[in-house]
């Protein structure tokens, strides 16, 4: 199955127009083209190759992440038989000599995962429109406990995907566990997350409550520049998570010398780790959307190839002081 990379991430949202705004004025996407999905309003944007589709339905959220393959009924009779539960066949779309054939199966909890194959679509494959944002890096999927190592499996048998990382984290009376997953390609990558029930109740219990059961707890968007990118969006009313001036303090000790000025990260709130391979800076957003279950992640990678692991117990901590004040 030769999925190539993300092609787009659909949004199901009760305002599309409310959203669309949001997602315009303060990320800085642009409009590409209105249609319909699956007979629902639906609105395409785009910023560097990041594509998303937003979509009137009744649950607030990422509904598919759509998967660019070069034969996506190929893809799809290959995942049904591998396990997959079947959710639209195969079907093609044509327009001005262009031609677009998506297929869809399920994914963990309400979440599906569209298969698109294009030939000669002028709106996907042209200029990338110009932002701070660039590409997808990564999407979090939260499942319950019980579902994290047969959610990896999922991904692993129907997909062909391999697991690449694990940890676990604990904070206080809370904890959580992840693997992450990777296409053959390395351009596709789920970190999928799991509370550990025996622990005090967390932000992830709170997410699955909200969300209804499984679902992508946030998307990770790369940067070229985190510093600038964050000033810019600060300007146009995202809000990110805060992090405490401790954490700057540690920060000579713990890595040494880093690529950004630390001033200039503790200006931004941006976090910093390192791993065999390089460095990373990331942030978090607080939730764009009226349930707060979901959240954007700017990623800025200089060889890293990991997740930020030294930086999840400061992500944790903060989302748990933004709960607790909510």
């Amino acid at each position: 199955m030769d999925i190539s990379t993300v092609d787009h991430v659909e949004f199901q949202v009760g305002d599309v127009e409310a959203t669309v705004d949001i997602l315009c004025a303060s990320y800085g996407f642009q409009p590409l083209e209105e249609g319909l999905v699956e007979h629902q309003r639906s609105v395409l944007l785009g910023q560097g190759t990041i594509r998303m589709v937003v979509t009137a339905g009744h649950v607030e959220g990422v509904g598919s992440i759509a998967l660019r393959t070069s034969d996506a009924a190929a893809a799809y009779v290959e995942a049904v038989a591998r396990g997959a539960h079947p959710v639209a066949p195969p079907a093609a779309w044509r327009r001005d000599g262009s031609v677009v054939v998506t297929a869809t199966v399920g994914g963990p909890g309400a979440l599906s995962h569209r298969f698109v194959e294009r030939r000669g679509d002028i709106i996907q494959n042209g200029q990338p429109p110009a932002g701070p944002l660039l590409d997808i890096d990564h999407a979090a999927l939260c499942v319950p406990d019980g579902d994290l190592e047969p959610t990896v499996r999922y991904y692993e048998e129907v997909f062909g995907f391999k697991q690449i990382f694990s940890e676990r984290v604990e904070i206080g009376g809370s904890a959580m566990d992840s693997m992450v997953v990777q296409s053959p390609s390395g351009a596709v990558t789920f970190t999928i997350v799991a509370p550990d029930p025996v622990r005090r109740s967390g932000q992830l219990d709170d997410f699955l409550r909200a969300n209804g059961g499984a679902g992508v707890q946030h998307l990770a968007l790369s940067t070229a520049d985190i510093t600038q990118s964050v000033a810019v969006l600060k300007t146009k009313g995202v809000r990110f998570l805060s992090t405490p001036d401790s954490y700057y303090e540690g920060i000579g000790a713990r890595l040494g010398a880093i690529g950004r000025p630390v001033d200039a990260l503790r200006a931004g709130g941006i976090l910093v780790d390192r791993d065999h391979w390089g460095e990373m800076f990331q942030i978090f957003t607080e939730s764009p959307f009226e349930r707060r279950t979901f959240f954007f992640e700017l990623i800025e990678r200089h060889g890293a190839l990991t997740f930020g692991s030294n930086n999840i117990r400061a992500l944790y901590e903060a989302k748990e002081r933004s709960r607790a004040s909510a």
